[in-house]
This record gives C-alpha cells, sequence and structure tokens, in this order.
C-alpha cells in the first residue's frame, strides 16, 4: 500500500502531449498494447507480450513475447505487482533494441484510476516507464459504489451504436472512468480509465480510434501473440 501510495503521486491525469490535443491525433504514429497470458492451470509461468502498432493503420511494427516465471502471489487490488515488472522490463528492451518504434502511448488491459486506491495496473506502469498509459478493462472493478446492477445494465442496454459511452461516477462523485460501446456488432462496453499522462476524454477517443473489433487492436494483437507464444 505505502508503494502504490508513494508512485501514484507521480500520476499525471491530463494531456501531455501534442497530439493528444488534435481532434484526429494528427503525429501520433505508433501504439503499444501489453497483455500477459497464463499456461492453463498454472498461474506461476505466464507468456509477456509487448506489440506496437503503427496509427492509424493499426499494422504490427514490432512484436516482443517471451516466458516468465510470475513468483508474487495474487491478491486483489496488487495485480500490477504481479504483473507489471515484466512489462516494464518488455519497453525496456524496446527502447535499448528498437528504439525507433517505441509507442507514443501503452493501452493495458486493465485499469487505471478505476481502481481501490486509484492506482491499477495502467496507472503503475505508466509511471515506472513514463509513457502515457490508458487502462482498458472488459469488466467493470466495482469500487468506490460502483456495481453492476440493474442501473447499470440499463445504461450499457442505452448505448445503442459504436462511441456512444456514460461516465463511471463512484459514490465520492469522482469520475473513475467511462463506459464505451467500442464496437457496432458488440453490446458488452468496455471500461476506459486513465493510466498516467493521458486525460480521460483522449483515453476514451483513442481507444474508438484503435477499435476494429470489441477489443482495442493493440491489446487485442498483445493478447493472440501471446497465445499464439504459448501455444507453440
Amino acid at each position: 500500500r505505502r508503494e502504490q501510495v508513494r508512485l501514484k503521486a507521480g500520476v499525471v491525469e491530463e494531456d501531455t502531449e501534442e497530439w493528444q490535443k488534435d481532434a484526429h491525433f494528427t503525429g501520433l504514429e505508433r501504439v503499444g498494447g501489453v497483455d500477459l497470458s497464463y499456461i492453463k492451470g498454472d498461474d506461476s509461468r505466464a507468456c509477456a507480450s509487448l506489440v506496437v502498432l503503427s496509427f492509424p493503420a493499426l499494422q504490427v511494427l514490432y512484436q516482443d513475447c517471451r516466458m516468465v516465471a510470475v513468483s508474487a502471489p495474487y491478491v486483489a487490488g496488487f495485480l500490477a505487482f504481479r504483473e507489471v515488472p515484466f512489462l516494464v522490463e518488455a519497453v525496456q528492451r524496446l527502447q535499448q533494441e528498437e528504439p525507433r518504434l517505441q509507442p507514443q502511448v501503452l493501452l493495458v488491459d486493465g485499469n487505471g484510476l478505476l481502481h481501490p486506491r486509484g492506482f491499477g495496473t495502467a496507472c503503475h506502469l505508466g509511471v515506472l516507464t513514463d509513457l502515457p498509459c490508458v487502462g482498458v478493462a472488459k469488466n467493470l472493478l466495482q469500487v468506490d459504489g460502483l456495481v453492476r446492477d440493474e442501473l447499470h445494465r440499463e445504461q450499457v442496454r442505452s448505448l445503442q451504436r459504436s462511441g456512444e459511452t456514460f461516465p463511471l461516477t463512484g459514490t465520492s462523485g469522482k469520475v473513475l472512468g467511462v463506459a464505451l460501446r467500442s464496437h457496432s456488432n458488440s453490446c458488452k462496453p468496455l471500461y476506459v480509465s486513465v493510466g498516467h499522462r493521458v486525460s480521460l476524454g483522449t483515453a476514451v477517443r483513442l481507444v474508438r480510434a484503435c477499435c476494429r473489433f470489441r477489443i482495442p487492436e493493440p491489446i487485442r494483437q498483445a493478447d493472440i501473440r501471446s497465445r499464439e507464444y504459448l501455444r507453440k
């Protein structure tokens, strides 16, 4: 907890890059995605995956998949301590081996400020790498009074078209993230939250711009490639 509080002091919740302020993201050329896939039945071995895609074409420019030994136990609210060190290593390898392909922003399969202590995996990775990061979760983390109750389900049903959203406002009154219908073919929303060096509005626009399917392409490709690596 102390470490999370210490690192959280470094989170920047606003846009810091010129491309973020442009309606068409002019100047954004490389978007990264990260993922950890575990061997079925074995939560001590996983494949850590980092991909970098071109933007706006969303073509894979770089991939790094490798097996890692996961030693930290899973504790709810502290997942980042289990997974982020391997993702930081992947980013550092990229910076050393292919610095011209460094992503200008990372999409993370997990939460950012939408977290019991406001410091999820996307914040943790962002602060340690100092890269802009966005949290993209498939399920609602029930914190600060946010629950998957009938009201929430009704709000989800109200998202009729791709790009429609509603804010995730906790009982504290703070907007912790946004529920986004990312694709017309999927009625299940994504839960987008700020990680680091990006505003919530920009985060939502960027996630939408990266979706060919429900899951944004950088995360989807990181997941596909890590699972393929495990199969091989």
